[in-house]
């Protein structure tokens, strides 16, 4: 059996609350866990709807991590 290490050199997460500190807190720990992956932010996108049935804002953001050179 061979075991085999390698490097994530992307990767892209998908977040979302109802709140921005909520949000922010998720976010903040996955940047947290990533660092110990070596990797870092490329970009982050967000964006905010109103959603019906919660009658609230829905939050959401796509970060793009990438390895540290």
């Amino acid at each position: 059996m061979d075991f085999r290490l390698d490097l994530i050199e992307n990767k892209v997460e998908f977040f979302e609350a109802y709140d921005l500190k909520t949000l922010e807190q998720k976010i903040d720990q996955q940047i947290e866990n990533n660092k110990g992956l070596l990797l870092e932010i490329h970009h982050i996108s967000h964006h905010a709807v109103f959603h019906p049935k919660a009658e609230k804002m829905l939050y959401s953001a796509v970060v793009h991590f990438k390895a540290k050179k």
